[in-house]
């Protein structure tokens, strides 16, 4: 294999042990071509190099089509600043606070591109950290060697050249893609208290990749795992969703439960798991996360509501289990314990209302498929968040078998003719699990007498 080595590095540098120093990897000695990568990523490149600056197609994108992936979004690394950046694509904007870098926009795409920062601060440039060890900001630039080692895992600090369309590997990634092992750069513990979030990124990648994660990068989560509380929750939102909706939801859940995520990242919901002891709710867990898998493979839609009602599901059944032993009515009891692990989970994950209340009117549903009345029937048929609350009924016969009579029921109320009479009632602007006052069954309403109109003098 025609690798060349360079002492580019300090002699004696290490990573992990290993000696570092620059490798290439020839162009035939890897399998990325050109036709694979983005064209706009290519104009970029090819525009910065024009101008005079180094420019390299780094992380994800180089990881996954060495592992025979299709990347979809392309990051550039350069030596340019990002104001020098600015000034040489008038369709860029700068953004960030914490990375300052810029994004060149071709319509609906967006190439990232970030200056190489430095590893160690001389004072010259712009980087905070957080007394226990969180970085808050980091814009201190420097040469490819010092960006290579400030990068999170070995897989993601390979770079492409279109100069000769070689691979440059400077932390022994390129070895470690070919092992299929994600491996972080530098001191674990250190790189986690830098960024708590990288732990969750450990899980997801390995779980996309299908890679191991290397003893010492794995071995720090579950001790360092409540760190995760020092994170921005709707930082951690995003990150759910990358974990959860991106084809690999199974075994994101998987690695969490592994290594000790879970109970920091979905609390009440690892404590609701632990303490069922048939396993169903982990059985109906995983199926809904398989189902949310085969849609994404499918490139069917997918809903951050329905994901998070399936999540927070055990929890909610054990809240709910609570509050009616509690001798509270079933309706009352229901809307409690739905406002009550709502509230308790966005204190970590910032779940947005438009998510969040959708999350509650599927739970609150449930309890609305033992009503047979044809008028209750046809309402709820009505109900805009029926389907996804019919899905999860559907879902729910995996935890218990004593659903498939309602399934069966509703299966073929939705082949029915709907009678547009019966659909219409006030029950529309009531809240989620809220009973309307008058319903088929109770007394019939009082006529509203019609005045007669008095005769004139």
């Amino acid at each position: 294999m025609p690798i060349h080595s360079d002492d580019s590095l300090e002699r004696g540098t290490t990573i992990d042990g290993r000696p570092a120093g620059l490798r290439t990897i020839a162009r035939d000695a890897h399998p990325i071509s050109r036709k694979d990568i983005s064209p706009n990523a290519l104009r970029v490149l090819y525009r910065l190099r024009d101008a005079g600056f180094a420019g390299f197609l780094v992380g994800g994108a180089v990881r996954d089509l060495l592992v025979g992936g299709h990347p979809k979004d392309f990051d550039i690394a350069t030596s340019a600043t990002p104001e020098e950046v600015r000034h040489l694509f008038r369709n860029s904007r700068l953004i960030g606070r914490r990375f300052r870098l810029a994004h060149v926009v071709f319509g609906r795409e967006i190439i990232e591109v970030a200056t190489f920062r430095a590893n160690v601060d001389d004072g010259s440039g712009d980087r905070e950290l957080h007394a226990g060890g969180r970085l808050v900001r980091d814009n201190v630039f420097g040469a490819i060697e010092d960006d290579a080692i400030r990068r999170d895992f070995t897989a993601n600090a390979l770079y492409y050249a279109i100069d000769d369309f070689s691979v440059r590997d400077y932390t022994g990634g390129f070895e470690d893609v070919q092992n299929r092992v994600l491996r972080l750069i530098g001191d674990p513990e250190q790189r986690y208290r830098e960024d708590p979030v990288r732990m969750l990124r450990a899980v997801r990648l390995a779980a996309k990749l299908g890679f191991s994660i290397d003893d010492a990068t794995a071995s720090p989560l579950p001790v360092l795992a409540p760190l995760l509380r020092e994170s921005a929750p709707a930082r951690l939102f995003e990150e759910c969703l990358k974990l959860f909706l991106s084809g690999h939801a199974v075994a994101s859940f998987l690695g969490l439960e592994r290594h000790g995520l879970l109970p920091v990242l979905l609390p009440e919901t690892s404590s609701a798991l632990a303490a069922n002891r048939s396993g169903a709710l982990r059985r109906m867990l995983l199926e809904g996360l398989r189902g949310t898998d085969v849609r994404v493979a499918n490139d069917e839609p997918v809903s951050p509501a329905f994901l998070f009602a399936l999540l927070l599901w055990p929890a909610y059944c054990r809240t709910l289990m609570a509050l009616q032993a509690q001798g509270m009515h079933a309706a009352e009891a229901q809307r409690r314990a739905a406002d009550r692990v709502t509230l308790h989970q966005l204190s970590m994950i910032a779940l947005p209302r438009r998510f969040s209340l959708p999350m509650q009117e599927i739970w609150l549903l449930q309890s609305r498929f033992a009503q047979r009345q044809r008028k209750r029937v046809m309402r709820l048929l009505a109900h805009p968040r029926f389907r996804a609350g019919f899905d999860f009924l559907v879902l729910r016969q995996f935890a218990s078998n004593e659903h498939s009579e309602e399934v069966a029921f509703w299966q073929e109320a939705q082949t029915q003719p709907m009678d547009p009479l019966e659909t219409h009632s006030d029950e529309q602007a009531l809240e989620p699990g809220e009973e309307p006052a008058q319903l088929d069954g109770d007394a019939p309403r009082k006529r509203r007498r019609r005045r007669r109109p008095v005769a004139s003098q």
